[in-house]
């Protein structure tokens, strides 16, 4: 900025010099020039005046007065002359004394100019010096708010996961089945069939020889066959018959056995379950419905 200043007065200063002094210093030259003809032209006519009176020395008195008459005037002329020519060189010279103390004026004006914008380029690289400053404090202080802040986060991911591992641990609450069977048969007559699955998958998990296992086991089948999953029911079913063969729920197991290949079309399975039904458990209410179910099927296939 210091730089684009000084050129800029530098630039002033150099028209002043050109616009003002030039033109002066070529009419100095002209009255230079002018004052060396004057004084040439005296010489010459003084020359002349010698040289005619010595030619005339014959002459008479009369003739002689007008000849000087003559020269007198081209003398006073010559002299009004010369006295224009100093008037217009004092005019000079105070238009020269004019423009010196203008251009005296600037360079003290440049000269104050380029001290008050020296200080003022001063100021502004202290300013910068300070901004520079608090500018790396700030980033110090960024720096240790963003490390505080991670330490913080890490801290409150640590509690997290400490909080989430304490949930999954497993819990030395001594529960009660028959509560918990209870809810999940509940769940079941609301319709919600597969919460009630869960709970009692749950429940035979925990539970897996408690006295109400296998009717927990049949339970799990029945969420299927209302769902219409008959393939699934007949595996669930199934397996109540193969691991809990002495539950109360094994002569309903084999009739929704056989009720669930009846909804797959497989009829021919169907019948052999319930005629193994009729065979295991004659006397049981699933057995008279396992008759009445093939017969049933035995009139559709005539």
């Amino acid at each position: 900025m210091k730089k684009i200043f000084f050129a800029l007065l530098l630039f002033i200063c150099g028209c002043a010099t050109t616009s003002d002094f030039d033109p002066i210093r070529t009419e100095i030259n002209q009255l230079k020039k002018d004052s060396f003809d004057i004084r040439k032209e005296t010489a010459d006519m003084k020359s002349e005046l010698k040289a005619e009176l010595e030619n005339m020395g014959g002459k008479t008195t009369e003739a002689v007065k007008e000849a000087l008459k003559g020269k007198e005037e081209s003398f006073d002329s010559l002299r009004e002359a010369m006295a224009s020519l100093r008037s217009e060189l004092s005019g000079v010279s105070r238009d020269l004394q004019t423009l010196t103390g203008r251009f005296d004026e600037s360079k003290y004006f440049i000269d104050n100019f380029l001290k008050e914008k020296s200080s003022d380029i001063d100021l502004l690289r202290s300013q910068v010096t300070a901004l520079e400053s608090q500018l790396k404090e700030l980033q110090v202080k960024m720096t240790q708010k963003s490390e505080a802040e991670a330490k913080t986060k890490a801290k409150a991911d640590a509690k997290k996961e400490a909080e989430e591992t304490k949930k999954t641990e497993p819990t030395t609450e001594i529960r009660d089945p028959e509560k918990l069977y209870e809810a999940a048969y509940n769940t079941f007559k609301d319709k919600k069939y597969k919460e009630a699955r869960e709970k009692f998958e749950a429940f035979l998990k925990e539970f897996q020889k408690d006295k109400l296992a296998g009717n927990a086991q049949f339970w799990i089948a029945e969420t299927y066959y209302a769902e219409e999953d008959y393939a699934s029911a007949i595996v669930e079913y199934d397996a109540l018959l193969k691991n809990y063969p002495d539950s109360e729920k094994a002569s309903g197991a084999l009739l929704k056995q056989g009720y669930s290949f009846a909804g797959m079309g497989d009829k021919k399975a169907a019948k052999g379950i319930f005629e193994q039904l009729m065979q295991k458990y004659p006397k049981s209410k699933e057995s008279e419905l396992a008759k009445k179910k093939i017969e049933e099927i035995s009139k559709k296939s005539k």
